[in-house]
C-alpha cells in the first residue's frame, strides 16, 4: 500500500479530492462513474482552449499543436503498451468501441460468428447486436458466471470456433468490478481462431491497473478520458496494424489507416499526455525503473495494491469497525471473497432500498452511486434477482480513513 507521505502528494495533484464545490466536504467513492481530474489536465486544457489556430498551418502556433498531438499519440501507445498500430481520439470511449466493432464485423471475412459475453457494457454488446445481422454473422453471447460476476478463458474456448471472425472482451466490469484475464482470453481465442479480430473494452480498467495490449496480443482497445484522470468529451482508441486498414469511415484521399474525422481537439491529446506524465511520476516514486513504460507499469501495480487494500477494508472491516459483509441483509455482487475484484464493491440490503442508502450516504458527505437493473446494469443485476445496488468505487488516491468513514455511516444507516 502507498505510504502516507506519498499519498498526500498524490492527492495534492487532483482537484476536489475531499471537497465538492457544490456540496462542501465529501468523500469521493464514485470513481467508476469518472475519476478525479488532475490539476495539470485542467491547466493544459484551459490553455489550449484559448488558442485560435488549427493544426496543419504554416505558423508557429499550428506547428506547436501538431507537435503536441504527435507526442500524445506516442504517449497513448506507451500507455496501451504497444509499439505499432494507430492511436486516435473520438467522441467518447463508447463511440470508439462502436466504430471498432463495426469495422471489424463488416470488414472481416464473410459469414462466421462474433463472440462476446453478457458481462460486457452496452458499448460492445449493442454494437455486436446492431452489426452482426447486417454482416450476416451470428452473434454469440457467452453467459457469465452470475455468482462470481465473471467470464473466463475457458468460457470463450467453449464458444469460439474456426469461424469466429471477431471477439469482444471487457477488461473490467463497471458494475461488478470484476477484472477479466484478457491475455488468457486472447490466447484461448487464438488457439481456435488465429485470425479473429479481438477488441477490448478497457474503459473501467484503465485507471486501476496496468494496460498491456501488446502482451495480450489483441487488435484493438478503447478507453475514456474522464475515467482515467482526464476530462469528458473524448475517447482514446488503438488499433493494430492489420485491423487499422480494414474499411472504415475516413475522408477520401487520407491514408488507409486514418481513423479521425475532422479537426481533432488538441486539448484531448495534450490532457492524455498529462495522464501519462502523472503515471510516469507515480512510477518513479514507487520504483527505480529507468524506462518510461516500465515506470507506468510500476504505477499500475502500485494502484492495484492500494485499491486491493481499500477493498479488503471495505468488505472485511478494520480497527474494530465491521466491514460490509457483516451488515444485516447484505448481498455483495460477486460475493465477498472474489479474487477478481478490482477497486469496486457493489452491494444491496434486503431491509432498505439502495436508493435510500445512496441518499443517506450523500447526506453524510460520502459520494457513491445507485445502479439500477437497466440497460447499463441489468445484465449483472437481473440474474442475481437484484433491482438495484450501491456501487462504491475506489481509486488509489482514496485513504483508509475514508473507507472507515463509509463503514461507520453504513452501520448507522442499516441499523435504522
Amino acid at each position: 500500500m502507498l505510504d502516507s507521505v506519498l499519498l498526500t502528494e498524490i492527492r495534492d495533484r487532483f482537484h476536489h479530492v475531499d471537497h465538492c464545490p457544490y456540496q462542501g466536504p465529501r468523500i469521493f467513492f464514485e470513481n467508476a462513474g469518472g475519476s478525479l481530474t488532475l490539476k495539470s489536465v485542467v491547466e493544459v486544457n484551459t490553455h489550449l482552449a484559448s488558442i485560435p489556430d488549427n493544426q496543419g498551418r504554416d505558423n508557429p502556433a499550428s506547428r506547436e499543436l501538431v507537435r503536441i498531438i504527435a507526442r500524445a499519440r506516442q504517449d497513448m501507445k506507451t500507455f496501451f503498451g504497444v509499439d505499432d498500430g494507430v492511436a486516435f481520439t473520438g467522441e467518447s470511449g463508447t463511440e470508439v468501441l462502436f466504430r471498432l466493432v463495426r469495422a471489424a464485423v463488416l470488414g472481416s471475412p464473410q459469414g462466421g460468428n462474433v463472440v462476446g459475453s453478457t458481462l460486457e457494457h452496452p458499448a460492445t454488446a449493442s454494437a455486436r447486436r446492431k452489426w452482426c445481422p447486417v454482416a450476416g454473422k451470428d452473434n454469440i453471447n457467452i453467459a457469465h458466471d452470475k455468482d462470481q460476476a465473471m467470464v473466463t478463458a475457458r468460457d470463450y474456448l467453449e464458444h469460439v470456433n474456426a469461424d469466429t471472425r471477431v471477439a469482444t472482451v471487457i477488461q473490467t466490469s463497471p458494475v461488478s468490478g470484476m477484472a477479466v484475464d484478457v491475455k488468457a482470453v486472447a490466447h484461448a481465442i487464438r488457439t481456435k481462431a488465429p485470425e479473429c479480430f479481438i477488441i477490448v473494452d478497457s474503459i473501467q480498467h484503465a485507471a486501476h491497473g496496468v494496460m498491456d495490449m501488446g502482451d495480450c496480443a489483441v487488435d484493438a482497445c478503447a478507453l475514456s478520458g474522464y475515467k482515467v484522470f482526464s476530462r469528458h468529451n473524448y475517447g482514446v482508441g488503438w488499433v493494430s496494424p492489420r485491423m487499422s486498414t480494414l474499411p472504415h469511415e475516413r475522408l477520401d484521399g487520407t491514408a488507409d489507416d486514418f481513423w479521425e474525422l475532422g479537426t481533432r481537439d488538441t486539448g484531448a491529446f495534450a490532457t492524455f499526455s498529462e495522464v501519462v506524465n502523472y503515471l510516469d511520476w507515480l512510477g518513479s516514486q514507487v520504483s527505480n525503473a529507468a524506462k518510461r513504460r516500465t515506470r507506468l507499469e510500476a504505477a499500475g501495480h502500485a494502484m492495484v495494491e492500494q485499491e486491493a487494500h481499500l477493498v479488503n477494508i471495505a468488505i472485511n472491516g478494520a480497527n474494530t469497525q465491521p466491514g460490509i459483509r457483516t451488515l444485516p441483509g447484505v448481498q455483495i455482487v460477486g460475493g465477498p471473497d472474489n479474487p477478481y475484484r478490482e477497486g469496486l464493491v457493489s452491494y444491496a440490503f434486503s431491509g432498505i432500498p439502495s436508493v435510500e442508502v445512496v441518499s443517506a450516504l450523500n447526506e453524510r458527505g460520502i459520494r457513491t452511486h445507485l445502479r439500477k437493473a437497466d440497460y447499463f446494469s441489468g445484465n449483472i443485476l437481473d440474474p442475481l434477482g437484484m433491482d438495484s445496488c450501491i456501487r462504491t468505487s475506489f481509486c488509489h488516491y482514496n485513504t483508509e480513513a475514508e473507507v472507515l468513514a463509509l463503514l461507520k455511516a453504513l452501520t448507522e444507516i442499516t441499523r435504522v
